[in-house]
């Protein structure tokens, strides 16, 4: 292709990233660097018959031409980043100086926000990731094998969790582990404890978070698994077919390294999703047991006070956090590409 028809070609495209990609992450890093004006305070002297009285108040017209001034706020470069709410590095040097041992120290860690958040983040990806991977590796094959008449009914039944909304299927889900429902009950029962709460329990609540990261993300997988197992060389399977080899094998040594360019897709798209997991904590109201990096983004925006600062810095930090996951990934890629 002429660079004059590559140029026209990736025009729109290179515009499009510039506008709603590059300028709006331009403009997050910009916000994070800045904090809101303090509120000028004026004090005003009465004086009556009883004597003189001072008072405090805020000057609104001091501070409207302070924030008209300097629209942006107060320049506080990477302060932002490194208080008690972010990387906290002050309280985190005074812990590793208290702390008796390694393990003391990351227990006292996990009580300051951000990294509480960034624990629990990582630990939803690198399990919910792999398993979603599997799960639906596994539904692809075990529908691609089945009879071609039932087909139709197990894809429907496989994408519906695809296919409903992931805030009524988390309160679905979260229903059903109330101590009154169907899954709480029976937990209950199983169990032999009448007080058994999964509402109530960090680690319970942490798996069937996972649980239900990976009953949601499991039909996208498959689906892309299932398309990916309409190209495999049926020639190439036969042929090991011919040779002896069992249906493990010819898996093994066919289909699996036949995907691996759909698994890395997947990988790619997975890390993303999980690693920006916010509707389960929301909708199971689980704040009190896990927070994420994108559920502390939501705490910062809402309310009435909108800490917009704080917001914007770990915003830029999980951009950074999942460019961090992607780029093994994206590495491995591009080697394998370039070794063709």
């Amino acid at each position: 292709m002429k660079h004059k028809s590559f140029f026209w070609f990736v025009l729109p495209s290179s515009i499009a990233m510039l506008l709603f990609i590059f300028f709006p992450i331009l403009s997050v890093l910009l916000q994070s660097v800045f904090t809101e004006h303090e509120q000028v305070i004026k004090e005003v002297r009465n004086c009556g018959p009883f004597g003189c009285q001072t008072t405090t108040s805020i000057d609104q017209e001091a501070t409207a031409a302070l924030r008209e001034a300097e629209p942006l706020g107060r320049f506080v470069g990477l302060g932002v980043y490194f208080d008690r709410g972010h990387l906290a590095l002050s309280e985190v040097s005074q812990l590793w100086r208290e702390s008796a041992g390694l393990g003391a120290f990351f227990d006292r860690l996990l009580n300051l926000p951000f990294y509480k958040a960034i624990a629990f983040t990582l630990t939803y990806t690198f399990v919910v990731t792999p398993l979603t991977i599997v799960l639906g590796f596994v539904i692809a094959v075990a529908v691609n094998s089945a009879a071609r008449a039932i087909r139709g009914p197990l894809i429907f039944v496989s994408l519906l969790p695809f296919i409903i909304t992931p805030l009524v299927g988390s309160l679905v889900l979260f229903w059903m582990l109330d101590a009154r429902g169907i899954i709480g009950s029976a937990m209950q029962v199983l169990a032999d404890d009448p007080d058994l709460s999964v509402k109530a329990s960090t680690p319970l609540m942490w798996t069937m978070l996972m649980v239900y990261g990976v009953w949601h993300s499991a039909p996208f997988a498959f689906i892309v698994y299932y398309a990916g197992l309409q190209t495999v060389n049926q020639d190439t399977l036969e042929a090991a077919m011919v040779d002896g080899a069992s249906r493990w094998e010819r898996i093994r040594y066919v289909v699996i390294p036949h995907l691996l360019p759909i698994t890395t897709f997947i990988a790619l798209i997975q890390l993303m999703d999980n690693f920006r997991v916010f509707e389960p904590i929301v909708s199971f109201s689980a704040q009190a047991h896990a927070t994420s990096l994108s559920w502390a983004i939501y705490n910062d925006l809402s309310g009435e006070t909108r800490q917009l600062s704080s917001a914007a810095a770990t915003s830029f930090l999980t951009i950074i956090g999942v460019a961090i996951l992607l780029s093994p990934v994206i590495v491995r890629t591009y080697r394998d590409f370039t070794r063709k």
